[in-house]
C-alpha cells in the first residue's frame, strides 16, 4: 500500500523535497506539502484506491505522512496487499 501511496504523492503532492528522502514517518507539511497539494493528494488517493475520505478523516493529520495516510486507507477498508 506504501508504494501505491508513494506514487500518488509523487504524482499530486507537489513536495519540495525529494519524495526518495522522505521516510514513512516524515512529516508531509514539512517537506512542503501545501493545503492546496493535500487536496489534490487526497482526491488522486481516493481515485487511486478506489474510495472516498469520510468527514471525520478530513484533517491536516490523516495527510501528516505516508504512515498516516496508510492508516486512514486502512481504517476506511483498504486492504495492504503487503501483508
Amino acid at each position: 500500500m506504501k508504494v501505491r501511496i508513494r506514487t500518488v504523492l509523487k504524482s499530486a503532492g507537489s513536495l519540495q523535497a525529494g519524495l526518495d528522502a522522505i521516510r514513512d514517518d516524515s512529516d508531509l507539511h514539512a517537506a512542503g506539502l501545501t493545503s492546496h497539494a493535500t487536496v489534490n493528494l487526497m482526491l488522486a488517493l481516493e481515485e487511486a484506491f478506489d474510495v472516498e475520505f469520510p468527514d471525520r478523516l478530513l484533517r491536516r493529520k490523516t495527510f501528516s505522512s505516508i504512515d498516516a495516510i496508510a492508516e486512514a486507507l486502512a481504517e476506511i477498508g483498504v486492504r495492504d496487499e503487503a501483508a
